[in-house]
């Protein structure tokens, strides 16, 4: 089973699994739709979209915040963005959740054949919306990667599959858990909540504080290219690592005593590795920061008295740590 996993995934040819120079490539293609100035030209659609999924909260007086906000936010603005047409939203998300299984460390055989399964899935998914796109081109991401030139460079029909999987999982699976579990971070922390409620100019910060303290992805993986040492351990070329980003956002030598606590005022919170570093520094940073500040911060205001209704489940994943339900009175 490791083996026929380690074969479905390692084929894919995504900017995630990409050194330069294909990385480079890959990304400068998929890129431009990705800048500061192009992000927050969302910004009224993604307010539109949060008050359109708190409105029947606000009806019933209660709500999920997962199923009801988190979830369906990003995955519907990655959807807009892409240019995707209507599908079915929760088949999807079991293809994706048994897809992004595979990022734990600790993964049973069944798991293994419902991600493989899932993976296939998936790629025929979208195999079948580019298809449709061709012959229906829009102003859209979808279109703009199908058409993508770049110093006479192309996306080939499985590269271009690849990315787009990519971005719609990585889009939607890990804004999910900043949202649902920075929302019940804050229920916990009243004091916190209360100061982000009264001011909204500190939404941008209490977002990286939340991505620092609840880190949505608690590792990434990476093969060492070279020898290097680390304080007086020498990591060997060719070696399978994990980095602990959870662990890093806590690491007292960076962040002193008050690491463990969740402050939405930190000076530096920005300087989280959440979104990892380097090259592969993740390229919806920007989209989920927007995501989560209008999310969390209209949720907040709009229910000042918002409260737990039940327990919160947690969907069982190590890595893309987060809530499968949240459950809220908003009375």
């Amino acid at each position: 089973f490791e083996a026929a996993a380690g074969a479905e995934f390692e084929r894919s040819t995504s900017m995630l699994n990409a050194d330069p120079p294909d990385h480079t490539r890959l990304r400068r293609l998929v890129s431009k739709a990705f800048t500061p100035s192009s992000i927050e030209a969302l910004r009224p659609r993604v307010q539109e979209l949060v008050d359109a999924m708190l409105d029947p909260m606000a009806e019933r007086g209660t709500g999920d915040v997962v199923t009801e906000l988190a979830f369906p936010l990003p995955f519907d603005v990655i959807s807009e963005m892409l240019g995707m047409p209507d599908a079915d939203k929760e088949q999807i998300a079991a293809w994706s959740g048994a897809v992004v299984k595979t990022l734990d460390p600790i993964i049973s055989d069944d798991e293994i054949v419902a991600a493989i399964e899932g993976s296939r899935a998936m790629e025929a998914h979208i195999d079948q919306v580019i298809a449709w796109k061709r012959d229906h081109p829009a102003d859209d991401l979808l279109s703009a990667l199908i058409a993508a030139e770049e110093d006479g460079d192309r996306l080939s029909s499985i590269e271009l599959r690849d990315q787009v999987v990519l971005l719609f999982i990585a889009g939607h699976e890990t804004t999910v858990n900043l949202i649902g579990t920075g929302l019940y971070e804050l229920l916990r922390h009243p004091d916190q909540l209360a100061m982000l409620r009264d001011d909204p100019s500190l939404d941008a910060n209490a977002i990286d504080e939340l991505l620092r303290f609840v880190s949505p992805v608690q590792m990434s993986r990476r093969v060492v290219l070279h020898d290097i040492t680390i304080r007086d351990k020498t990591i060997p070329k060719g070696m399978f690592v994990l980095t602990g980003l959870a662990s890093a956002n806590r690491d007292p030598e960076k962040w002193g005593p008050t690491a463990d606590d969740l402050d939405i005022v930190r000076e530096g919170a920005a300087q989280h590795v959440s979104f990892g570093s380097g090259i592969h520094y993740c390229l919806g940073a920007s989209l989920a920061r927007l995501e989560a500040q209008v999310a969390i911060g209209t949720f907040v205001r709009r229910f000042p008295n918002a409260r737990f209704a039940a327990k919160p489940e947690w969907n069982g994943r190590i890595n893309l740590r987060g809530l499968e339900h949240l459950p809220i009175a908003v009375d």
